[in-house]
């Protein structure tokens, strides 16, 4: 029994339990340091990218993580660091704000140029107009960085 359950698992392919759709023949990736394109946000923002896509590609593949030339590269620029007012109230004034985080990705797969993009990725958190950005700064960061990080998985890893 668990000779066949091998044997079906190898079989498979590229297929994955964590939705991947990567060839057998991609082995590695590289993140290079991504930067920085506004003046908004921490400073240590282009890095807490970084390291949150190579944890996530370390968790959800069995891919091995080298400093320069892996089968897949990703690399990108922090465009976009924005609060805007949203939900306009009766008296004409923002219900809430909003942080809206841009970053501009290049994604290159060595083994399958067709698969290669340059795609901006965005996401974003609203927070009272009662409040400041600095109040709520380092609660909404990381939600809004994860649902950054696994939409370029998605396109890069899972192909969606």
């Amino acid at each position: 029994m668990i000779t066949s359950l091998s044997l079906l698992a190898v079989g498979c392919g590229v297929y994955s339990f964590t939705g991947t759709n990567l060839s057998p023949d991609i082995k590695t990736f590289t993140v290079l340091n991504f930067n920085t394109g506004v003046a908004g946000g921490p400073a240590n923002l282009p890095t807490q990218i970084n390291e949150k896509i190579k944890e996530y590609f370390q968790r959800n593949t069995s891919l091995t993580l080298v400093p320069n030339n892996g089968d897949l590269v990703l690399e990108g620029t922090l465009t976009g660091y924005d609060v805007v007012p949203v939900a306009p109230t009766a008296n004409d004034q923002a219900g809430f704000n909003r942080l809206n985080v841009t970053v501009q990705v290049r994604f290159t797969n060595t083994k399958d140029e067709t698969k290669n993009f340059d795609q901006s990725f965005s996401f974003y958190a609203d927070f009272p107009q009662s409040q400041t950005l600095n109040q709520n700064e380092a609660r909404l960061l990381p939600t809004i960085l994860d649902q950054i990080v696994q939409n370029i998985f998605n396109k890069s890893a899972a192909d969606w």
